[in-house]
């Protein structure tokens, strides 16, 4: 769990030594463990993987409050992989030996695509109803357009409400509201970990909420498990340690296809969870960022809105977003389908700080409604580009040798590289991570998820293949030991037009 103590108090922090990868088919991942001790008071928290918060803030500006301190804390802390990839990108032309951004999930695949079919601009004789205020929880006609694509995209068993709809600039600001709405400051969700780190900062810097993480690990303890794999029995000792060191935990946060492990939950694991959550009373946020971003078949992807009757509907809220599964990160566009009423408005309120302009509402809207683009030409070749890619880069991982999760959703896969760590430490793992940046790779490393074994990555593969080659040769280099950045070698050349379908983009990532 984040601690989020005074300044002159610290969690202690456990980091179990590596789980056995015996049953690992070339797949993997972990998870880090925090405890708190007390609630926040809007102190500087303390979050591993950015150092120590009470020496890096020490230095406190006049002209910020205290919550001012810690957001500019988190920026200072937190982004310094992503400040020098920004400063030294990767480019073709430009810099060849700029970094290649294998850490920050996002879908630049089929940019092709979507710049054929998303017009720049708006029609004139919609105009004054777009320039003018909309009504805070987005445009009537584009939340019936989102109702009508999550009913038949998530397969709900009842067409949705438009009424259930709010639309937001994104689920960054969607986990702010619905924290902000749903708990008092210091209270807490449940999460399993390793997680979406983000959410950790839009949880905390608007609602001052924590987070108590339900640790996975990698281990493998019978023909009916997998590794990171969630159960309720894990979700129970973490509310009752929560309980136990007095936080209040108001809800459950599920990512489903989950990130960074890309794992999907089955129609009886979810219905397990929500059983969980009713039994204690609590709210859970289901984030299905990334539902339409399943390349594999056999995954057999389940929406929450797809199970006929929720256990708890009033308490059941549900984020879907365009910036995953169409590639629209900067387009900022998020919604939240909930039958609390109280909840919805509630976070409709804080729309007017959140909101989408009526431009990109109308855009939108024309998008969401074209069902036949979306199957018969957009998500075939997604997928197809993403399966592309996802099987060359787990080819290169084989080679190595280097055990992997891999579960056909999503646009990262979660690797094992605990065997290059000379200690079982996070140390040893922020070492490794800045030696893939030396030799102009980015990385995600495993800490900045909450994991808790020492040694694990999330890769990114959505990149376009000529990248993507360069990328895992420098991969391949620091592992190896041979350290430099390569020229551009035709080989990486000719892995483009074998890689990627005519038109196809396989991107950098972002968290």
């Amino acid at each position: 769990m984040f601690a989020l103590p005074q300044k002159e108090s610290k969690a202690p922090t456990t980091c179990p030594g590596p789980a056995s990868t015996q049953d690992l088919d070339s797949n993997h991942g972990d998870g880090l463990e925090r405890e708190c001790s007390r609630k926040p008071d809007w102190k500087l928290p303390e979050f591993c993987g950015v150092g120590d918060p009470t020496a890096t803030a020490s230095s406190d500006s006049s002209h910020l409050s205290s919550r001012g301190s810690i957001i500019k804390w988190f920026w200072d802390s937190a982004e310094e992989g992503y400040r020098t990839y920004h400063m030294d990108e990767y480019d073709e032309d430009k810099n060849p030996s700029g970094i290649i951004n294998m850490g920050t999930s996002e879908n630049k695949l089929c940019f092709d695509l979507l710049s054929r079919r998303v017009s720049p601009g708006a029609p004139l004789e919609m105009l004054p109803s777009l320039v003018q205020c909309p009504g805070w929880r987005g445009h009537c006609s584009l939340r019936e357009e989102v109702a009508r694509f999550l009913s038949f995209y998530c397969k709900s068993p009842a067409p949705l409400k438009p009424e259930n709809v709010v639309v937001l600039n994104g689920c960054a600001s969607l986990f702010s509201a619905l924290a902000t709405v749903l708990c008092e400051v210091g209270e807490a969700f449940l999460i399993p970990a390793p997680y979406y780190g983000a959410i950790t900062q839009h949880v905390y810097l608007y609602g001052g909420v924590q987070l108590v993480c339900v640790y996975l690990d990698s281990e493998v303890t019978g023909l009916d498990t997998r590794p990171f794999q969630l159960t309720v029995e894990k979700l129970e000792m973490a509310l009752q340690r929560a309980n136990f060191e007095g936080v209040k935990v108001k809800g459950l946060i599920l990512i489903n296809p989950q990130n960074p492990l890309g794992d999907i939950y089955s129609p009886g694991e979810l219905r397990d969870y929500l059983e969980f959550a009713k039994r204690h009373k609590l709210h859970v946020m289901v984030d299905e960022v990334y539902m339409l971003s399943v390349f594999e078949k056999s995954a057999g992807y389940h929406s929450v809105l797809s199970l006929e009757g929720l256990p708890d509907p009033q308490r059941t809220h549900v984020m879907w977003a365009t910036s995953k599964d169409f590639g629209m990160s900067g387009l900022r566009f998020g919604t939240l389908y909930t039958e609390n009423r109280d909840v919805a408005t509630a976070v409709a309120s804080l729309c007017r700080y959140h909101g989408l302009s009526g431009l990109v509402q109308y855009q939108m809207a024309q998008l969401l409604r074209d069902h036949d683009w979306i199957n018969q030409v957009y998500l075939p070749e997604n997928h197809a580009r993403l399966k592309a890619a996802h099987t060359y880069v787990a080819g290169e991982l084989r080679a190595l040798g280097i055990p992997f999760l891999g579960r056909g959703a999503g646009f990262f896969i979660w690797v094992d590289l605990r065997k290059y760590l000379p200690e079982a430490t996070f140390k040893e793992e922020m070492l490794l991570w800045r030696r893939f940046l030396d030799n102009k790779v980015l990385l995600s490393c495993g800490k900045a998820f909450q994991c808790k074994e020492p040694g694990w990555f999330r890769l990114v593969f959505s990149d376009k293949a000529h990248r993507l080659c360069l990328g895992m040769q420098r991969v391949r280099q620091v592992l190896e030991g041979k350290s430099q950045v390569p020229d551009d070698p035709a080989s990486c050349q000719s892995q483009e037009s074998g890689n990627q379908r005519s038109g196809g983009e396989t991107p950098p990532a972002v968290l």
